[in-house]
């Protein structure tokens, strides 16, 4: 019996990533059978969303495929009918993140896209145009399935579940990315290793990891501990401390350098900040690369440069998902989701990211239970940050956004907590209407 076909709506689609998304849907054309892609964006990302489009129809033509590509700014024509909706927009551009990431470095606090106060402010820009963009969901594709990509993901996607009755899932390419790292460490083929992830978006553990069903957990925390690559693109490469890897039982994720070692990583930033620029800074080089790249008509393939971009595996990630839920697979991915008793300790509408298994209904998280006190106390000190961050991004208000600050634990005090806030809502006024509504 055929298959019904795929519509895939994809907002942002202007994204220098979009060509990754479009050869993972080239490569699983057999079990996914796409007909139609559309792609929209905002009217200051029309130029590389026209650049974008003009590439993948030239993708497509070399693959012989037969789907229908469409470009718009009309985000009600892209959801309108679409099987999924993936979302990997950026409010406010490459600038607004250089500007995250700029604040907190004047007070001596780590400045960071998707972690302390960079993710804070990205958040509050970019919750109200998710719970917009659902609601368009809710009424003109209401048995979608939101796919959101958007960073800081696991609290966007809290919100999204908290605000609306769009099914949606949360999901990050760091869990893709550590899972390919540790098989290049233990010498095996990723589908030999098997990892037991809990935590929060990019704050997730791989509490176990198994190859070909032994438990090499040990093995693998000491090769981290020895300096094997373990890192990411858009993260400084600080070593890790073997004891202090040995203590904690459970292989950390790369962004964990942030809250286990945020005094090299401060470091690292500020030298970096006033040399080669911050990493959005950097990021608006490689982008401009990229879409000089793109702009190139013989091109009809991603470029290898893409990698630099800090996305690897973004593709699987997503793809693999669709896939997963089209097709009824029943198989285990690390996503984010509502914890519904997952980890004990975190309350049930909490957004989680651990493993679960994914099929046509869905993700239904594997539950952990009892996390070991090593790792509960920053969990729940981030979540406590996370629903705060949420609650002042829906309505506005500045004692959350204030609380949600000092709880964060990479922000020291109050009173810098109140500072970087006033300084976030002054310099994103023009995105932030909430708070002055009225």
């Amino acid at each position: 019996m055929a298959k019904l076909p795929i519509k895939l709506a994809i907002i942002g689609g202007g994204s220098s990533y979009t060509p990754e998304l479009v050869e993972g849907v080239l490569k699983r054309r057999e079990q996914l059978p796409v007909s139609e892609i559309h792609f929209v964006d905002v009217e200051a990302g029309l130029e590389k969303l026209e650049i974008i489009v003009a590439l993948t129809r030239r993708m497509i033509a070399k693959a012989g495929a037969d789907i229908t590509v469409t470009a718009s700014l009309d985000r009600r024509a892209a959801i309108a009918g679409a099987d999924f909706v993936m979302t990997q927009f950026r409010v406010g551009g490459l600038q607004a993140r250089a500007r995250d990431e700029r604040i907190p470095l004047k007070y001596d606090v780590i400045g960071q896209e998707t972690t302390g106060p960079g993710g804070f402010a990205k958040a509050l820009r970019t919750i109200p145009v998710i719970l917009d963009i659902c609601k368009d969901i809710e009424e003109l594709a209401p048995d979608a399935w939101m796919l959101n990509f958007t960073n800081p993901a696991g609290l966007v996607t809290e919100a999204v579940l908290k605000y609306t009755k769009v099914k949606a899932i949360g999901l990050c390419n760091v869990p893709v990315s550590m899972k390919m790292m540790i098989a290049a460490m233990m010498d095996c083929e990723p589908d030999e290793l098997s990892l037991e992830c809990a935590g929060l978006n990019h704050l997730v553990w791989a509490h176990r990891a198994w190859l070909n069903g032994k438990d090499v957990t040990a093995e693998v925390l000491q090769k981290v501990g020895d300096g094997a690559g373990y890192t990411m693109k858009n993260i400084a490469e600080e070593p890790w401390d073997p004891d202090f890897l040995n203590a904690l039982g459970a292989i950390p994720c790369p962004y964990h350098r942030y809250f286990y070692q945020p005094g090299a990583m401060l470091a690292e930033e500020k030298a970096t900040a006033q040399t080669e620029g911050t990493r959005a800074e950097q990021v608006m080089k490689t982008e401009q690369e990229l879409f000089d790249l793109y702009r190139d008509e013989t091109l009809a393939e991603k470029p290898a440069q893409l990698e630099n971009r800090g996305g690897a595996y973004y593709s699987d990630a997503s793809l693999n998902l669709v896939d997963a839920i089209y097709n009824d697979r029943k198989t285990v991915h690390v996503v984010n989701v509502r914890n519904h008793g997952t980890i004990s300790a975190l309350p049930n509408d909490a957004v989680i990211e651990c493993s679960a298994v994914v099929g046509s209904w869905g993700a239904k998280p594997i539950t952990v239970g009892s996390l070991s006190p090593a790792v509960l106390g920053l969990i729940s000190q981030v979540k406590a940050y996370e629903q705060l961050t949420v609650e002042a991004a829906v309505h506005g208000n500045y004692n959350q956004g204030l609380m949600a600050l000092a709880n964060n634990p990479l922000v020291p005090d109050i009173h810098r907590a109140k500072a970087i806030l006033d300084d976030i809502l002054r310099e994103n006024h023009d995105y932030l209407p909430q708070f002055h509504a009225g």
